[in-house]
């Protein structure tokens, strides 16, 4: 595989807010539009280099193609590994414990929480840090001033990596960890919760009304 360093120009529309670079797919699909965002949070991240980052995202309309893109990008910038959901699919409280449970330098989360996705219609990208949080504005604002600057990004010119199949692989030089979405955030929330007291009140007759978005 090689590592092409591509010369691009920037955006003036990058600036991040606390949940991230929010546009419609099509801004996205834009030539180089994503590739610089995340080569701007490589090059002012540089402790990502040589260490663990988690990545994942609410698989919406674009996540496997923009995963591909940040897996090639992560090799080609020295990250050591990168911990990947299956499927390409985590969610954010779920990665921000992954980063927590594996001392990751920080997290790339691909997701627009409620907006609606399509091909015409919303996707996002945010860095958490190396806390699970969200990145404070310090980073957010590297990151933009970063992305109203860069004329270069670097990328290998292979991808293709498998998300399906949980696993270990090699891309690059780099490890590519492919793990189940669901299994460690469970295992935390069975510490926090009685999941056989829950058992048993709804087995008991309960009844309730769940509304997913707007709870």
């Amino acid at each position: 595989m090689t590592i092409h360093t591509v010369a691009t120009q920037p955006f003036s529309d990058q600036r991040p807010g606390t949940s991230g670079l929010r546009k419609k797919v099509p801004v996205f699909q834009q030539p180089h539009y994503l590739e610089n965002f995340v080569q701007s949070i490589f090059d002012t991240q540089p402790g990502l280099k040589g260490e663990l980052m988690i990545l994942g995202g609410d698989g919406r309309y674009y996540n496997r193609q923009a995963i591909d893109i940040i897996l090639r990008m992560a090799a080609a910038n020295g990250v050591g590994k990168v911990m990947v959901g299956a499927g390409g699919l985590l969610s954010t409280p779920a990665a921000s414990h992954l980063i927590h449970k594996y001392n990751a330098k920080g997290g790339i989360i691909l997701s627009a929480s409620h907006n609606a996705g399509g091909p015409q219609e919303d996707f996002g990208i945010k860095f958490n840090a190396d806390n699970g949080g969200p990145a404070p504005e310090k980073i957010t604002e590297a990151i933009f001033a970063r992305s109203k600057e860069i004329s270069e990004y670097r990328i290998l010119d292979q991808g293709g990596v498998d998300l399906d199949t949980v696993g270990t692989r090699d891309l690059g030089g780099m490890t590519v960890e492919i793990v189940d979405p669901v299994d460690d955030y469970a295992e935390l929330m069975g510490h926090l919760f009685d999941f056989d007291r829950i058992r048993e009140l709804l087995t008991s007759g309960f009844t309730m009304r769940f509304d997913a978005m707007h709870a």
